[in-house]
């Protein structure tokens, strides 16, 4: 089975399943794509992204 956002739907990419294990909750079984995490957060997407290549250069084993 496919990680599908649980608010918009949207096929989800790893990067998107380990950000939300990262900033929400690590043992979630559902998730939420960028564009819902940054609603949800209330910031901009690009600040996520660089989230995800902060965290992928200090070593995060959530982020391949």
């Amino acid at each position: 089975m496919r990680d599908q956002c649980i608010r918009c739907g949207r096929e989800l990419t790893p990067d998107e399943t380990a950000l939300y294990k990262k900033l929400v909750n690590r043992g979630a079984e559902e998730f939420c794509c960028i564009s819902c995490l940054s609603q949800h957060f209330r910031v901009d997407e690009g600040l996520l992204y660089e989230k995800i290549e902060q965290f992928r250069r200090q070593g995060c084993t959530l982020f391949s």
